[in-house]
């Protein structure tokens, strides 16, 4: 009965580790480019008080053994990077990544670091920046007589300056990649940091090697579903009720011992 006690603890723990990541996705609902998280939980170690194959007459073995359970415990959380719904905004700077791809940006004073958020600005420089002023990976800076920018599927940059009746090509986008893109760091601000399970980026343009394509004047949205969240809500929520009622049950259990001897 004190093994269930610990048992029941290790599923409360989890339920509650569940709970946090579901209100971190439904906070991030909104955020452009956001990635869903997800929990994976994995057994504990099992005692085994008597091994399946065991000989139990000189000519037969047991078919099944004995072992108990201690619980479970929680092993990662991994980012689910599947595409997200797209939205209309009809802002020039607004780019969104179709397919496998990471825009690159220059931390200030780190290594680069990798979005799905493609809300981009113009600094006071004229270079595109993110909302918290970091700036893209090539750098892109848009001239100060820029009328309208034009991002082509293939990332190409093009701008209308002044009366010129022809676009004027001002640098590519590139995107980055990785072999195993749920082994990324997430490091807030809508970036992510590369890892050794992440693996090295593979830099390309868009559109060529299986690399995703963009465009121009729309964002991809958070790909959380409300409803999903919400159904894992209710079963974590529900779990959690039952891991304490085996506490429960286990003390329960315990005084009826006790009771015994008085």
């Amino acid at each position: 009965m004190m093994r269930s006690l610990f048992i029941a603890a290790t599923g409360m723990g989890s339920q509650q580790r569940q709970i946090d990541t579901v209100a971190n996705n439904l906070a991030n609902v909104s955020t452009v480019g956001f990635k869903k998280s997800r929990n994976n939980f994995q057994d504990l170690l099992y005692q085994v008080e008597r091994a399946a194959g065991t000989p139990s007459s000189q000519n037969t073995t047991l078919p099944v053994g004995i072992h108990r359970g201690h619980g479970v415990k929680h092993v990662s959380t991994e980012k689910v990077f599947t595409q997200g719904d797209m939205r209309n905004t009809g802002v020039e700077l607004d780019i969104a990544i179709e397919g496998v791809g990471f825009f690159q940006i220059i931390q200030p004073n780190g290594p680069t670091a990798y979005t799905r958020a493609g809300n981009f600005q113009r600094d006071q420089n004229g270079r595109m920046v993110t909302q918290d002023g970091f700036a893209l990976e090539p750098e892109i800076i848009i001239p100060a007589d820029t009328r309208q920018v034009q991002v082509g599927l293939d990332g190409t940059v093009s701008v209308l300056v002044g009366q010129e009746p022809l676009p004027t090509r001002i640098g590519t986008i590139q995107l980055a990649r990785f072999t195993n893109p749920a082994g990324l760091t997430p490091l807030g601000k809508n970036l992510y940091a590369a890892t050794a399970a992440s693996g090295n980026a593979v830099v390309e343009n868009p559109g060529v090697n299986g690399m995703g394509t963009l465009i121009q004047h729309f964002l991809e949205l958070s790909n959380v579903s409300v409803v999903d969240e919400m159904i894992n809500m209710i079963i974590a929520q529900r779990a959690y009720e039952v891991n304490s009622k085996a506490i429960q049950t286990s003390d329960d259990m315990l005084q009826t011992a006790n009771q015994i001897i008085r």
